[in-house]
């Protein structure tokens, strides 16, 4: 049992038709990391709301947070399904994303419009990934990312709407 335990992951070839897997598997690791920057973000914004739209803002923002948890997870499994490792450090997970940390903790209007700006840039990165993984004939990432792209939309619509 103990040599089982000494398996080491590394990267493998996956003949699936995907024409060079590594920048695609680049391109979803830095969707990953905005995912999971976005969901922490979302997560403390939660905790942390208050006013008089407390309710609203903090079950809005759990939905959210709980809907890119699991997408973090379906993003990790395709970068392994193209033979490639998901990214397995924070430091890597920062440097990768465009979502970023606010100075000090907003009120509950900036809040939901930072999130708001969040969502559309990562939504519009994700348009970038969905081009290369069709410049690279990987439909699966395509689909996956043109899913996870419409949620980013519809969040940043609800959040905006919200802010109004």
């Amino acid at each position: 049992m103990t040599d089982a335990l000494n398996v080491v992951p590394a990267p493998e070839t996956v003949k699936t038709g995907v024409q060079k897997v590594k920048p695609v598997a680049k391109s979803l690791a830095e969707a990953l990391a905005d995912t999971y920057r976005l969901v922490f973000k979302t997560h403390a914004y939660h905790w942390n709301v208050e006013g008089p739209l407390f309710y609203p803002i903090h079950k809005l923002t759990e939905a959210q947070y709980e809907n890119m948890f699991a997408a973090a997870d379906e993003i990790a499994e395709r970068i392994r399904a193209l033979g490639q490792l998901a990214p397995a450090r924070l430091s890597d997970v920062i440097e990768a994303s465009v979502v970023k940390d606010t100075d000090r903790l907003p009120s509950a209007q900036a809040m939901i419009e930072d999130l708001a700006a969040d969502h559309e840039t990562v939504a519009k990165r994700m348009h970038r990934v969905i081009k290369l993984a069709d410049e690279h004939d990987d439909p699966v990432t395509a689909d996956l990312i043109t899913a996870r792209s419409a949620f980013h939309e519809q969040a940043a619509w609800m959040l905006r709407a919200t802010a109004k």
